[in-house]
């Protein structure tokens, strides 16, 4: 397995996809009755690239955007937010960039998310082959990027070529049954590629239903960590999370929030934790650090807007009550 001390060079590779969010205005307002939208970055992995940029790391992001208006936002926003775009190809035909139409609202909220021919999906194994992967200090990935084909076997290829190099895998597996063929295919998926992967996120759920039965989620995640994983953070939502190592078992709570929407979470706590370990906090300290992100980002409009500085998340843990108690 690859050195986790290699993260305090906090330059971070991703892959993954960036997309256009639209987001009813003003907050509360259902889709159906809006008669006003604002646009974001959004994207799990994009995302991802944003909070870490904004906790004063670098990111640069590997995917494929389509030539269009959607598109070219998407790369402007990536510049906006300081994420290296330089290794995203922009691909022509009918690929079209992911779309999701969230809303900022917790009662019978509804985000509607369009993923036909996405563009994401175009990457293929030449677009990772070149990368520097030595310069870097982690390759970070979320679960989207296995769904389909060409992207899959173009993420296992990056993922062979990062181990070559020495990088440690961070793998946030982020689950969406509807970009999968099959919830066989993508349990099978999931196992392999977290068998490659020195940090492993992922809800309660995610892990039961990598192991084939959320009931067995937990010792899933235990599993990996005992074998091929350093770190495995089991989420929970209001129940905090459960990080194990081979020696330890790690609980912690959350940081209460009046949350806006139920999304963006577990970007922005992959971000905040991320950069906790690579400033060197212990571990402990770093999960908390990636749940008060995430309690932030639910309490704000948008996703890749919402992600929080780290000056920002700083005084957030000084005048916020919690964590709580698990």
């Amino acid at each position: 397995m690859a050195s986790l001390d290699r993260l305090s060079g906090k330059n971070f590779l991703i892959i993954g996809r960036a997309g256009m969010d639209f987001y009813p205005d003003p907050p509360g307002t259902k889709t159906e009755e809006a008669t006003h939208f604002f646009a974001a970055l959004g994207g799990s992995s994009a995302n991802i690239g944003v909070a870490l940029s904004k906790h004063g790391a670098r990111a640069s992001l590997v995917t494929c955007v389509s030539d269009d208006a959607i598109g070219h936002y998407c790369l402007n926003q990536l510049d906006r937010y300081e994420v290296d775009r330089k290794f995203v190809r922009i691909v022509g035909g009918e690929a079209r960039n992911s779309l999701a139409i969230v809303e900022s609202r917790i009662e019978d909220h509804q985000s509607v998310i369009y993923r036909n021919r996405a563009a994401d999906f175009e990457m293929t194994s030449d677009d990772v082959q070149d990368l520097a992967y030595k310069r870097y200090s982690a390759l970070i990935t979320t679960g989207t990027v296995f769904a389909a084909e060409p992207s899959r076997s173009a993420a296992f290829y990056a993922f062979d070529l990062a181990k070559k190099a020495g990088l440690p895998l961070i793998f946030d597996v982020d689950y969406r049954p509807y970009s999968w063929s099959s919830a066989e295919v993508a349990s099978e998926t999931y196992s392999r590629a977290a068998e490659y992967c020195d940090i492993i996120v992922g809800n309660d759920v995610e892990f039961g239903f990598m192991a084939g039965d959320y009931e067995q989620g937990l010792k899933k995640a235990k599993d990996l960590a005992n074998t091929t994983a350093k770190i495995v953070v089991y989420k929970m939502g209001e129940f905090g999370a459960i990080t194990f190592t081979a020696d330890s078992e790690i609980r912690t709570g959350i940081y209460p929030a009046k949350a806006l929407k139920p999304t963006g979470a577990g970007d922005s706590f992959m971000g905040g934790f991320v950069a906790g370990l690579a400033d060197g906090r212990p571990l402990e300290e770093a999960v908390l650090r990636g749940s008060a992100c995430a309690s932030m980002v639910v309490a704000r409009v948008g996703c890749a807007p919402a992600m929080p500085t780290t000056l920002e998340l700083d005084n957030f843990l000084r005048g916020h009550a919690g964590p709580t108690e698990v």
